[in-house]
């Protein structure tokens, strides 16, 4: 059974570094690779995604602070956190796409189980 599977969620303080990992199954093609968050009480949203063209884009929120690339594995992908902050915190979901996609939550139909990171002040 086809799965996104994410480590490297935790607790950091205001300022603080993380790094999220997504691995997928190597047998699948992705046209679309993103990182979609969900705070207590709010809708998903896309925080960042890589295409199969390595087209990124970022939230506007996020832009400057996190990056996003591939790993060196056939559908694996990061994400490096940095300068976060506690409206950061939330889960955060590897997800994918077998066609093109805006940075947009509702366009991905594969997704991990979540990571969660949480941001203390």
């Amino acid at each position: 059974q086809e799965q996104l599977a994410e480590s490297g969620g935790g607790s950091v303080e205001s300022g603080g570094s993380l790094r999220l990992y997504c691995a997928g199954s190597p047998e699948r093609r992705y046209h679309t690779m993103a990182w979609v968050r969900q705070a207590p009480g709010k809708e998903r949203e896309a925080v960042a995604q890589i295409n199969r063209h390595s087209e990124i884009e970022y939230l506007e929120s996020v832009e400057g602070r996190f990056t996003i690339s591939r790993g060196n594995a056939k559908n694996t992908l990061l994400l490096q956190m940095n300068s976060l902050k506690p409206e950061d915190t939330a889960m955060y979901y590897c997800a994918a796409s077998s066609w093109a996609c805006e940075l947009d939550a509702t366009c991905y139909n594969r997704w991990g189980q979540g990571t969660q990171v949480t941001v203390s002040s």
